[in-house]
């Protein structure tokens, strides 16, 4: 079937194809490498920086994808700079010397590579060495902004704190100046308890090689290279990572990338790389299995729902196409972060989630949508509370009426500016602190007076 697949692709080409497979007794897939030519293509063009990236499968194989990287690059879409795909029979020294061998022999211009960018537990280092010798290997500032993610959220702290790191992580991924990631070094060790310090390997913001690589971007950049790599690497692992069968993994990434092939036409050697990419241009179409999962939540919504409660439903499931990002999951939680605002759901019905609008209206909000279509499942009638499931309630006006909740309101409010004044005091020089500081406890002693000890 994988095959099948990929001839159908190959088709679209050309030249000729590319294609290696290894098969053996059993049903699974032992090796596998594929570039086609136009990959080929672009990575002839810009071979300098080499980006490589590690999808783990539930039967334990690896999928490397390689991208090209670095200030040439202007192509936009999820795998418009993917150059390579292959599958070694081990992860070991013979297997990745093996396929890194392959991939130089499809590749003559190998020898241009200047810089990998890796992520920070890529093991076979010396391979690299000894295959690339004149490349120098790098970890990514993706990966390390992803791993410092991926850590805070294991470590449960209290969440005013994790919504700093978070906020704090992402303007410095977005503006990598060495000022930036010695602040962010300071908040680490001054926010992370010692003894789980050092699983973070904070030491990686000091190494200033590291974020030559990346500081050339500018804000705005930076942040639509992040997002493409969220997205090639979310896409990746959602038809690789999830199937216990490779072969199945294979096929149905490269179905999803037959399917939204629309990204060749916005590479053009003979073009000056201002007119690469117009950003005008619409994203990739988004995969149909997910546009179905859309369809089937909206028709649930609106056959649970009253009317008015699914009309302030579908506003926030507006939100969530194309700009969903399931952060991680466990048994009892998950979390999920759409645009800038990152919450705490719980699925278990009736499923609840820490943002304004679950908490005041008990309604599913975008970030509840966002789990179940990251799930591919809809809305049930016990995960809405009984009143408002349809012929409950009837206006838009009993809905906020009744749900509204002027305590509520204020415990929210007073929550909001207390991360606020927190964030604050934590983001500014100690002078700054100092003066901050007095003048809080002064308003504070003002209005309730010294004779009460107040906590800041």
């Amino acid at each position: 079937m994988a095959l099948t697949v990929l001839n159908g692709l190959l088709i679209k080409d050309s030249g000729p194809p590319m294609l290696l497979h290894q098969l053996s007794k059993s049903p699974q897939l032992d090796t596998f490498s594929y570039q086609s030519c136009f990959m080929q293509e672009v990575f002839a063009h810009f071979p300098e920086i080499l980006f490589i990236h590690r999808t783990y499968n539930p039967r334990g194989k690896v999928l490397y994808t390689f991208l090209v990287d670095g200030p040439r690059v202007q192509l936009e879409g999820p795998f418009a700079r993917a150059v390579y795909f292959a599958i070694p029979a081990k992860e070991d020294a013979e297997g990745l010397a093996q396929m890194f061998q392959v991939f130089k022999k499809f590749n003559p211009v190998w020898e241009r590579i200047c810089t990998i960018l890796v992520d920070p537990h890529f093991l076979p280092l010396p391979i690299l060495a000894m295959e690339f010798p004149a490349a120098e290997v790098l970890f990514s500032a993706f990966h390390i902004c992803k791993f410092l993610q991926g850590k805070f959220y294991q470590l449960s702290l209290e969440q005013p704190v994790e919504r700093v790191l978070l906020t704090s992580l992402q303007n410095t991924m977005c503006s990598a100046t060495a000022g930036n990631l010695r602040k962010l070094y300071t908040l680490l060790s001054n926010c992370i308890p010692p003894t789980q310090l050092p699983q973070l390997h904070s030491h990686w913001l000091l190494n200033d090689r590291i974020w030559l690589a990346h500081r050339w971007r500018s804000r705005a950049e930076s942040t639509r290279y992040f997002q493409n790599l969220e997205v090639t690497t979310r896409i990746l692992s959602q038809f690789f990572g999830t199937t216990p069968s490779e072969k199945q993994g294979v096929a149905s990434l490269f179905q999803y990338m037959q399917q939204n092939s629309g990204d060749k036409a916005s590479f053009n050697p003979g073009l000056s790389h201002q007119n690469d990419h117009d950003p005008s241009d619409p994203s990739p179409e988004t995969p149909k299995v997910e546009q179905l999962v859309e369809a089937r939540i909206q028709h649930s919504l609106n056959a649970i729902c009253t009317g008015p409660a699914a009309q302030l439903c579908l506003g926030e499931l507006a939100v969530v196409q194309k700009s969903m990002h399931l952060i991680g999951s466990g048994s009892e939680k998950m979390n999920i972060q759409i645009l800038e605002d990152t919450h705490k759901v719980q699925p278990q019905s009736p499923a609840s989630c820490s943002c304004y609008f679950n908490q005041a209206f008990h309604l599913p909000c975008r970030h509840i949508l966002a789990m179940l279509s990251a799930r591919h499942q809809v809305l049930q009638p016990d995960m809405l509370p009984a009143q408002w499931t349809a012929g409950c309630a009837t206006s838009l006006d009993g809905i906020l009426g009744s749900k509204w909740s002027e305590t509520l309101d204020k415990h929210l409010a007073v929550t909001l500016l207390t991360e606020k004044v927190s964030q604050l005091l934590q983001h500014c020089s100690k002078e700054e602190f100092e003066r901050r500081y007095s003048i809080l406890r002064i308003l504070a002693d003002s209005w309730i007076g010294p004779y009460e000890q107040v906590q800041l």
